[in-house]
């Protein structure tokens, strides 16, 4: 199949797969009530997903790899070239779902190395887009191991674009608000039930589930905590123990250097900076607003709004 129409198969089912997602949460979800919109949704979409996602690729393809390509004969290590389309797409799922394992891992023992993956722990309100949320530094490793061994070791084209829309599925599949089981595929498949206790704030789950695709390297190396139901709804117990800015660029500077975000709301430059983009997007999702409040108003008696904002962003992020 020509790359182009291949890109455009994998693009139209990344689609279909995010729209079936969507609904599975609002028909059949674990926790009750978790909001569409809920706090960091933008930040998750608009930074984590579309801005650095793209820019990322850019410079792990163009600047990262192709130089190495570029600068070192590789010949004589491309022994997948020869293989069937499919059992190259399994031999590079395996093999880099176990380098995930054990990276991942060493971020939550390493305290370096967990500046680089808290970012991805942050949220309080676990869904399908949760998993966008990961630090810029931790990008560059992991999809450079990921793809860079494809394209030098002689693999089909055609297995970047498959390989990287099996990892957008499964990554919004883990991360899903989905009320699932899979039974004893558990044992070999990561699952949501699984997955959920590695982003609720518990210690006994800190060091465990760390499998992204496959839950048997879990179970291989005794890291596996599988109670038999998923964590409860519990607000306060998904996230971090800790008080983690919600901006995206405080975010990348909190990892470099600790500080408290609203601390910094005295200095009049960080507060205009800080309000810019929730103001702008209020602007923009203002006549949405007007809309729904008209509607579910109507008949109703007004009431004053005596509510006091703890955070600037609040409005916008829940």
């Amino acid at each position: 199949m020509p790359q182009e129409k291949l890109l455009t198969v994998t693009t139209t089912i990344l689609v279909l797969w995010i729209i079936f997602i969507i609904a599975w949460e609002r028909i059949s979800p674990y926790r009750k009530g978790l909001k569409f919109f809920r706090e960091g949704f933008w930040i998750d979409l608009v930074w984590y997903t579309l801005i650095q996602s793209y820019f990322l690729k850019i410079l792990i393809f163009d600047y990262i790899i192709a130089p190495i390509q570029h600068h070192f004969d590789w010949s004589a290590f491309q022994f997948v070239t020869h293989w069937p389309i499919a059992v190259q797409v399994l031999f590079f799922l395996v093999t880099h779902d176990l380098y995930i394992y054990l990276f991942h891992r060493l971020q939550h023992h390493s305290k370096f190395l967990w500046r680089t993956h808290e970012a991805h722990h942050s949220g309080k309100e676990v869904d399908f887009l949760s998993g966008s949320r990961s630090h810029i530094i931790e990008i560059i490793i992991n999809q450079t191991i990921e793809f860079a061994p494809i394209i030098l070791l002689g693999a089909d084209p055609a297995v970047i674009p498959i390989k990287a829309l099996l990892d957008a599925m499964f990554g919004m599949f883990i991360h899903a608000n989905v009320n699932v089981k899979l039974g004893k595929l558990k044992y070999i498949l990561n699952t949501p039930e699984l997955h959920l206790w590695h982003h609720a704030n518990y210690i006994e789950v800190f060091h465990a589930n760390f499998a992204t695709k496959f839950s048997v390297w879990d179970h291989l190396f005794g890291s596996a905590y599988d109670p038999g139901h998923p964590p409860g709804n519990e607000r306060e117990n998904w996230g971090l123990g800790y008080e983690y800015p919600r901006d995206y660029f405080m975010q990348h500077a909190f990892s470099v250097k600790r500080f408290d975000e609203n601390k910094l709301l005295k200095y009049k430059w960080f507060e205009r900076y800080y309000n810019l983009r929730p103001a702008i997007l209020s602007l923009l999702l203002s006549p949405w607003k007007k809309r729904h409040s008209k509607a579910n108003t109507t008949h109703q008696p007004q009431t004053i709004d005596t509510t006091i904002t703890t955070h600037p962003q609040e409005e916008i992020l829940q």
